[in-house]
């Protein structure tokens, strides 16, 4: 988890700019007379807008609440009275965004805070008390696991530098941060900054975020390293993106979309046949069964709402495998949006179905001639294009690769195959989690979307399976956690596949999708820090798994999908132990590969 941080009871102008410095998500300021942290006069401080300002009223008036939002240009306001729902509902009219205080003991009813929700974007819960406003008392946080509603909260009340271990141990799926004020004052209003920094460091040291920050990092990898020809293409996306894809409208035309046109969610299918050959038990989520054929739709969906929102009529496009490019066509045709995909000459003659489909849905095919003529030359003509034509053209990204915010914005969107998981698991098993996933990675989406919601589950073993080609020793491979080293491509500090004097070394693999000379970010963090394993498999393996999969099953895999099915061989399991394999994509458009390896065993 993301953990948010809030220091509540701020009025001094010097305090203010020393906290600025320790980057807390909320700074808060009070307008209650009866406290002792009472803002009367505005600070002389400029505050950055990725710290939120938020204002703490007890039972005002809706007018006082605008002048002082006006005042002190509050991003929310935190209501800690008897404020009712329908108070709620006619500041939400006006534009404010909310937090609503709720001060918890044995007696709290949580079935009172549904009333609220739809008017919220966080509920804090706090200790009960004398005194409105917060009491600086702490109370038993276990009785949250009784609170059931959608909307996250933060946890206040008493917490000071020596209870880092309770706010990391403390478990909820809407617990998203802490409230923290009197725990860490010399006097009431002034806070004691090396405290509040030592505090800090203690959160981030004992349990590791890998969640993109604000700048697109995750850890040292990520970011926007890009020309300042690209500057303001990328700047209004990061500026728009989070803003767009929150919305409710938004959200309800992405929903309904992934259901009644994508057709999710796809199945969890128990592999009753191969699981009796690896004496485990072996799911394998589904998603080959999606509208056209692989995990890229759930993405492209996104992304082309996203683009409607931007006002954009002219979308651009990369691929390897030609699967994202299906999809990208795909949605424009649903949009009626002028379409441009990018594609390297040699994934263009290995992988003619997919240029067939894509100019069947009135896309225009690009072939990219210059290097490997594969999926990173794609890549640079594309971003080519964009710089060229910033202001009516979106650039679909299709993985999680490239400058900030594609590479959040893309894991986003494909979370929703871990999130079904969460759901399928716990009906199937009983439990919401597996033991361990297994999912190939290029560039890396179909994996970040499997991993997503278990990133910060050490219960869930991660396995990323790469393209050893023809073996790493050989180089001909495009196994850059094995080979790579740390550089900047396209936009983005992570792990790639270069020479001593940092040039692009090609890429190889029999698959289209997987030839990309770096991975994302997010799998170079996961990489470097552990928490996921790195395997490689080879072009031999990848078909002996294909063919495997097909002949005990029925279902014939992308040889994308392939390569992680091939990790089986190499793992050991338990029998009792739950696996999830992520099906990312269907064999029809391998097919002429397969017919050459039957042909060359008959």
């Amino acid at each position: 988890m993301m953990m948010k941080l809030k220091v509540c009871g701020m009025r001094s102008s010097e305090n203010i700019n020393e906290l600025i410095k320790l980057n807390p998500d909320f700074i808060g300021f009070i307008f209650h007379e009866k406290s002792p942290r009472n803002v009367i006069e505005l600070p002389q401080v400029v505050i950055p807008k990725n710290i939120k300002k938020t204002g703490v009223f007890v039972d005002k008036s809706l007018e006082f609440i605008q002048e002082k939002a006006q005042q002190f240009g509050l991003d929310y306001i935190q209501l800690h009275g008897n404020e009712t729902p329908k108070y709620c509902d006619e500041l939400k009219t006006k534009g404010f965004k909310l937090i609503k205080a709720f001060n918890i003991n044995a007696d709290f009813d949580f079935e009172q805070t549904k009333d609220y929700e739809s008017y919220c974007e966080l509920f804090l819960f706090d200790a009960f008390g004398k005194q409105a406003g917060g009491n600086g008392i702490t109370f038993n946080w276990e009785l949250l696991q009784k609170y059931k509603g959608n909307t996250p909260f933060l946890l206040s009340g008493g917490i000071n530098n020596t209870m880092v271990k309770n706010v990391l141990d403390f478990n909820h799926k809407k617990y998203k941060g802490i409230d923290i004020n009197s725990g860490f004052e010399l006097k009431p209003a002034l806070k004691n900054i090396e405290m509040i920094k030592e505090f800090k460091a203690k959160l981030n040291n004992n349990k590791m975020n890998y969640h993109a920050n604000e700048d697109g990092f995750y850890g040292k990898f990520g970011g926007a390293f890009i020309p300042e020809m690209l500057y303001h293409n990328v700047a209004e996306l990061k500026a728009n993106y989070l803003e767009i894809i929150n919305s409710e409208a938004f959200q309800e035309e992405f929903k309904d979309l992934l259901k009644h046109y994508v057709g999710r969610p796809t199945p969890l299918y128990y592999a009753k046949r191969l699981s009796a050959k690896y004496k485990t038990n072996i799911f394998l989520k589904r998603e080959d069964l999606n509208h056209t054929g692989a995990h890229k739709i759930n993405n492209t969906i996104g992304q082309i709402l996203v683009a409607k929102h931007l006002g954009k009529k002219r979308i651009i496009a990369e691929t390897g495998a030609g699967q994202h490019g299906v999809a990208t066509a795909t949605v424009c045709a649903l949009m009626n949006l002028e379409c441009i995909v990018y594609m390297g000459e040699v994934d263009i003659a290995r992988q003619a179905p997919n240029v067939a489909r894509m100019k069947m849905l009135g896309a225009t095919v690009k072939p990219a001639i210059s290097g490997s003529k594969t999926l990173k030359d794609a890549t640079n003509e594309a971003i080519r294009d964009w710089i060229a034509n910033p202001e009516d053209t979106y650039y679909l990204i299709g993985s999680v690769v490239g400058p900030h915010p594609y590479p959040d914005m893309v894991a986003r969107f494909q979370a929703i195959i871990s999130k079904e998981m969460q759901v399928q698991l716990a009906e199937k098993t009983g439990r919401n989690y597996p033991d361990k996933i297994i999912a190939c990675v290029g560039g890396g989406s179909n994996a970040a979307g499997a991993f997503y919601h278990y990133l910060d589950n050490e219960n869930v073993a991660l396995i990323a399976v790469e393209a050893d080609g023809l073996g790493v020793a050989t180089g001909e491979t495009a196994a850059t956690t094995q080979v790579g080293t740390e550089g900047i491509i396209h936009g983005s500090k992570t792990l790639l596949m270069q020479n001593s004097e940092g040039q692009i070394t090609e890429p190889y693999s029999i698959s289209a999708g997987l030839d990309y000379p770096g991975v994302g970010p997010l799998h170079a963090h996961l990489f470097k820090t552990g928490r996921g394993t790195f395997l490689g498999a080879t072009d031999a393996e990848a078909l002996d798994a294909a063919f495997e999969l097909t002949q005990l099953e029925g279902i014939i895999p992308a040889l994308e999908s392939a390569h992680a099915l091939a990790a089986l061989k190499k793992l050991t399991f338990k029998t009792n132990e739950n696996i999830v394999v992520n099906l990312s994509g269907r064999g029809d458009k391998d097919m002429e590969m397969y017919i050459k390896i039957l042909n060359t065993k008959q």
